[in-house]
């Protein structure tokens, strides 16, 4: 059952669901760009910087609800707003050139998933560790790419999108699984405030229980006065 301190906690970060819709949209929007047909480079370009748009502010997005790597996020999404605005300022470079756009857009992705995974070892952080391994290499598959492929072109954008979608979804449950422990260590902070608290746990407090009293430091039981005895007069 999630504890006062869990929801508490929660309410702290703010929408951590948010990622989940995100990372759902991220998912359907790959799959409709996996089902375009366009066999003109312009067309792809102009589609691959929506999608590097879209990236970025996703990413300012992050930095603005998460403390952890705020100015990664930040940067990445710099870059991600340049890749943008090189594709739609020059809506048709060569094959290749886009191909290569492409690979540097996967690589900075990929590198940036693997790092985080790696230095921030969360819940399902191996998970984020194998998608930023597939990114770096679609990366190396695209810029090395020398056809004219246009299908590979919208199958590296579109795996690209779906891809961005699961690491939201990890990033999800990620910052829910932080926050549950920072409410279950302030759970646990708060026990044991109170446990220091109770009668027996005083300084100077020998094991005094309802039966046995409370001796002051310093003295012993022989010190104590003792009850009149009935034939004492």
């Amino acid at each position: 059952m999630t504890t006062t301190a869990r929801r508490m906690a929660r309410e702290a970060i703010g929408p951590w669901w948010l990622f989940i819709v995100t990372g759902v949209l991220w998912i359907l929007l790959s799959l409709a760009i996996l089902q375009f047909n366009v066999a003109s480079v312009a067309a792809i370009s102009i589609l691959f910087g929506t999608v590097a748009l879209v990236a970025a502010l996703n990413e300012f997005m992050i930095a603005a609800m998460t403390r952890s790597w705020r100015w990664a996020h930040v940067a990445l999404g710099v870059l991600f707003v340049a890749g943008a605005v090189a594709a739609f300022a020059w809506p048709g470079p060569t094959f290749v050139t886009l191909a290569r756009v492409v690979g540097w857009f996967l690589l900075f992705k990929g590198i940036f998933d693997v790092v985080l995974s790696l230095a921030v070892r969360v819940d399902l952080w191996w998970l984020r560790l194998i998608t930023g391994a597939l990114e770096i290499g679609l990366a190396f598959w695209a810029v090395g790419y020398t056809g004219r492929s246009a299908v590979l072109l919208v199958l590296w954008v579109g795996f690209g999108a779906m891809m961005r979608g699961i690491t939201e979804i990890i990033l999800a449950f990620s910052v829910r699984s932080a926050a549950d422990r920072v409410g279950d260590a302030a759970e646990a902070m708060v026990d044991a405030g109170e446990r220091s608290t109770w009668p027996g746990n005083e300084p100077g407090a020998r094991g005094a229980t309802p039966d046995r009293p409370h001796v002051p430091m310093g003295h012993s039981a022989a010190d104590q006065p003792r009850p009149a005895h009935p034939t004492e007069s």
